[in-house]
């Protein structure tokens, strides 16, 4: 499937350029994708140098948590859920741990942990995986949640905003929250058709229920709360739970005889280890996706949706917010330069500037993610995960689109 992806992303690169040239004499455009396709290779390896930085630290960090049976311990309290939802995996094993801190990593917000967690999480799988180039069933499951946006604190949303001037950055957290919520719930029903998984168990509705039942007590608190409190709140969380994470760490291996320092320089050895191996799966799809976008193919594809949305008698305002869905999942620095421009081009809190904010929010770069995650463990058959990846995806920006209408509209 990624065969076939990184290729016609090529094709219709191609195709859109071919069309420019000889339908609107426009050579230049052959320069233009030549130089896309050199940006797109330095791009890779500024992003591999702060991938190094963080790997290295977050794994060397993990390792502390690993020999101070942290890992473990999690692994013990989610094990009947991941025993439904991924009986593969053996009770107690410290990839049910990892993945449980990854979640909660992504939906703090915590980009930078919930990265190299994941990594470390999706290679745990793989030693349970059968195959060495197919995807098991287990990473898939783990990927789509990852691939859904799992965000309960947009917190870099609201700095997006208050960098732009809006006056009350934090207009869109009900919205996303909404949104981030249909697009995780529709990849995890996706997947759990595909492997033929059996929500309705008690053990899973265990964990399901009170879950949501907290995340709505969770919702009828803070929409009481003022945008001020709001914003104040969401930032202390952020900040607080990824130092804290740090210092529990440290601290709770110092206190289990763990030799915090020698075991954190060895992690750190494996997260180089492990950035190392990332670079040539990000050349080689930050380059297609480079060369798809300098050939006008996304801008062609932006007109062609305007002139159907305007020809079935519908409001249009939504289109202008549409780069940033179209380009989440390729790349998020392109999404996030998408938003800003919106921002600034049509006003902060415009119905297309908030769209995006809540698209940008719910959303997530799909692509990448299949890329670096099955590209850590060198996954080349991806199964039914991009099919479940980009249909969470779809939905979140569906999903986006309407509660914007209902809360802005």
């Amino acid at each position: 499937m990624l065969n076939g992806l990184w290729l016609s992303f090529f094709v219709v690169a191609a195709v859109a350029a071919l069309s420019r040239w000889l339908l609107a004499d426009d050579p230049a455009v052959f320069g233009a994708m030549v130089e896309s396709l050199f940006a797109m290779a330095k791009l890779s390896v500024e992003v591999m140098v702060l991938l190094f930085g963080t790997l290295t630290l977050w794994l060397g960090l993990l390792r502390i948590a690993e020999k101070a049976g942290l890992v473990d311990a999690l692994a013990r309290v989610l094990g009947p859920l991941f025993a439904r939802l991924m009986p593969e995996v053996p009770r107690g094993h410290p990839a049910l741990g990892l993945i449980t801190m990854n979640f909660a990593a992504n939906g703090l917000g915590l980009d930078n942990a919930a990265t190299p967690i994941g990594l470390k999480a999706m290679r745990s799988l793989q030693e349970l995986n059968p195959s060495s180039t197919t995807a098991s069933n287990a990473q898939i499951l783990f990927l789509v949640l990852n691939a859904s946006s799992l965000t309960l604190l947009p917190v870099s949303i609201f700095m997006y905003r208050a960098q732009q001037g809006a006056p009350d950055p934090t207009l869109v957290f009900l919205p996303i929250l909404l949104a981030t919520s249909v697009s995780t719930l529709v990849g995890l029903f996706s997947v759990a058709i595909m492997q033929r998984l059996r929500l309705w168990d008690p053990v899973v509705l265990a964990y399901l229920i009170p879950g949501a039942l907290l995340l709505g007590s969770f919702m009828a608190m803070l929409a009481g709360m003022s945008a001020t409190a709001l914003a104040a709140l969401s930032s202390l969380m952020g900040n607080l739970t990824l130092f804290g994470i740090v210092v529990a760490f440290v601290v709770i291996g110092a206190l289990r005889k763990v030799q915090v320092y020698e075991q954190f320089i060895e992690g750190a050895k494996e997260g180089f280890d492990v950035a190392k191996s990332l670079l040539p799966y990000l050349v080689a799809m930050l380059c297609a996706i480079g060369v798809l976008r300098a050939s006008g193919a996304l801008e062609a594809a932006l007109d062609g949706i305007r002139w159907i949305v305007a020809w079935g008698g519908w409001d249009t305002r939504f289109v202008d917010a549409l780069p940033t869905a179209m380009v989440k999942p390729f790349s998020g620095s392109a999404a996030r330069a998408m938003l800003i421009e919106t921002m600034q081009s049509q006003g902060v809190d415009s119905f297309p500037a908030l769209a995006a904010a809540i698209i940008q929010g719910s959303t997530e770069t799909t692509f990448y993610v299949l890329a670096v995650y099955f590209g850590a463990v060198g996954i080349q058959r991806a199964r039914h995960a991009v099919g479940c990846a980009l249909l969470a995806e779809f939905a979140g920006v569906v999903a986006a689109i309407g509660v914007c209408y209902w809360f802005f509209g």
